[in-house]
């Protein structure tokens, strides 16, 4: 079941107008560099954000530049951004919406906050004015608000670009930090210790998943050292040696990140779950099983990809993939249509239509 149902998203970034944009259970969005597709995505973190008790918002506005860089193409051509998104909620259609101001000190502000069951005469304003959302402080005295907030809070995003010589994933972390998987897979030891005392069944799938395409991995050494701490290690078939993240190449990081994401127990998954170029550093055959990986976790979650492979396209519905192209300038999404495709997927598969730029998503 859908978590996120629908958006509608005016001056953030590139995107200067996207109306009425539908999620689907799985969205996969392609097109060429700086289309757009990483900040549909960066909009869904701010989400996370300003649900996150007390209120993070401002901090990571400041994190991301400011709000100049966060306004489509400036405070001086857009003054606010205002969304509107809609969730599904036990009553059914659950719609929170809000502005967010140009300040002073290059920040934002709520000028508008408020929340419906698509029904006028049931609106409620929660305030203006505030640097953080009500939503959050309103959580303890509003059923609506806090199921927004906690869907707003159940967005998790993951990007594991980060592999390089001071990357988290490749340093000792604290074995008690186990309960979610980082979104850069800092805690990767901790959290696959935990999964093997807890789960067995399902880190067994993950060590046999990755014996698929690792050449002569054999299992993971999980040994936490006297102060509390774990390195990610494993050991090879047909020796006694522990390898390590210094042994590591950028993509097989990444994959026994994914591959521990997407195998975890689906109680666990998050009920919105986005990653950003998962494909990133795998070799071909790595790219079609982590493909099959994302369909069976949208069983249990609602997924949503940014992607560059037409390798990984070739596994999903025409439905499932949106095309997001930038003329004059601005972000464009545009959902596949079966029936228009119908002719060329006779003969042509979605990555080779992608890739012969028929679907669009390609640079000029």
């Amino acid at each position: 079941m859908r978590t996120l149902l629908s958006l509608d998203l005016h001056g953030f970034k590139t995107i200067r107008a996207l109306p009425s944009f539908e999620f689907g259970d799985v969205n996969v969005l392609i097109g060429a560099n700086g289309a757009g597709k990483s900040n549909l995505l960066s909009f869904l973190r701010l989400l996370k954000w300003m649900a996150t008790p007390p209120g993070e918002l401002q901090l990571n506005i400041a994190k991301m530049g400011g709000a100049n860089a966060i306004l489509h193409y400036g405070a001086k051509t857009t003054r606010s951004l205002h969304a509107t998104v809609a969730v599904n909620a036990d009553s059914g259609r659950l719609a929170y919406e809000f502005e967010l101001a140009y300040a002073a000190d290059d920040s934002l502000i709520f000028a508008s906050e408020r929340f419906a069951p698509m029904l006028p005469n049931l609106d409620m304003v929660l305030s203006a004015g505030f640097r953080e959302a009500v939503l959050v402080r309103s959580g303890s005295r509003s059923r609506k608000a806090r199921h927004v907030a906690a869907v707003f809070n159940g967005i998790s995003s993951y990007h594991f670009h980060d592999t390089s010589t001071t990357a988290r994933i490749r340093q000792r972390w604290p074995l008690e930090d186990s309960l979610q998987l980082k979104n850069d897979a800092g805690n990767l030891a901790p959290f696959l210790l935990r999964l093997s005392e807890a789960h067995p069944a399902h880190y067994l799938r993950i060590t046999e998943t990755l014996r698929q395409v690792i050449p002569n991995f054999a299992d993971f050494v999980l040994s936490p050292a006297d102060n509390g701490t774990l390195l990610l290690q494993w050991r090879e078939r047909e020796t006694d040696l522990y390898f390590g993240p210094a042994q590591a190449s950028d993509g097989m990081l990444r994959l026994m990140a994914l591959v521990t994401l997407l195998l975890q127990p689906p109680e666990n998954l998050p009920p919105v779950l986005t990653i950003d170029e998962p494909e990133l550093g795998l070799h071909p055959s790595a790219i079609h099983l982590v493909a099959g990986l994302l369909l069976n976790a949208a069983e249990h979650t609602q997924v949503i990809v940014a992607t560059q492979s037409p390798a990984l396209l070739d596994h999903f519905e025409p439905e499932q993939i949106v095309v997001v192209d930038r003329p004059e300038r601005e972000s464009v999404f545009r959902r596949l249509d079966s029936e228009q495709l119908a002719d060329w997927l006779e003969e042509y598969s979605l990555g080779e239509l992608w890739e012969k730029n028929v679907l669009g998503g390609k640079p000029a």
